[in-house]
């Protein structure tokens, strides 16, 4: 059964975080390592929209949903309400998306903050199916949750079998920590079948030319 949290205290500490500077941003930092430059992103249980909005500074077209109202209300407070949609995991198919004028596809799909333990079994396999329908070729589901709880790894790979999504990755941590059976906290990385989508241009990897000639030292 899906945990009932008290939202309208959970909205009041998130607003109270981000105003008084505290780092919220960790899990897009993630997210915009593994994603190509530019790409379209689903944040599903965007709570207040941190995380979308960080993908947004990054040049990402990041959209978040939730079906809290309380928590979107805080969302629109701090940023550009046209970036969140009010909905539910049960709403996730592509044609209610492209209703809510929603993309119809994605490059990257996130959950972060214990999702996965907020939502029934029966929304959680509905958040897979999604995934993987939404998801573009070679794109990815990112759930960062705690590891011994509902919703945690074992779950997520139950779920995930169910479907054509593949664990690439699994974390301790959004900083790359090695995971093992006592990490308390869980990032997994799911692929869609195919090669994903690279970025043109560099990207920040500088390649010497093989004509060009090195100085002598």
């Amino acid at each position: 059964m899906a945990l009932s949290p008290d939202l309208s205290d959970y909205a009041a500490k998130m607003r109270w975080l981000t105003h008084s500077g505290v780092d919220l941003e960790v899990a897009a930092r993630f997210v915009d390592m593994l994603a190509p430059r530019e790409a379209t992103i689903l944040d599903i249980g965007c709570g207040i929209g941190n995380t979308v909005a960080a993908l947004r500074s990054a040049g990402h077209l990041a959209f978040g949903i939730d079906p809290n109202p309380e928590v979107l209300q805080v969302a629109s407070e701090l940023f550009a309400p046209t970036w969140f949609r009010q909905l539910s995991a049960e709403e996730l198919p592509s044609e209610t998306l492209e209703g809510h004028q929603l993309p119809k596809t994605f490059d990257l799909i996130l959950m972060s903050g214990n999702v996965p333990a907020f939502l029934t079994e029966a929304e959680l396999l509905t958040t897979f199916a999604a995934a993987d329908e939404l998801l573009k070729t070679g794109g990815r589901l990112i759930v960062g949750t705690t590891t011994h709880r509902r919703g945690g790894p074992a779950d997520l790979d139950h779920y995930a079998a169910r479907t054509s999504l593949r664990l690439e990755h699994r974390y301790a941590d959004w900083h790359l920590g090695t995971f093992d059976a006592d990490s308390p906290w869980s990032v997994s990385v799911y692929s869609a079948h195919g090669s994903r989508r690279t970025t043109e241009g560099p990207d920040g990897i500088h390649v010497l030319p093989p004509q060009l000639t090195l100085p002598a030292t």
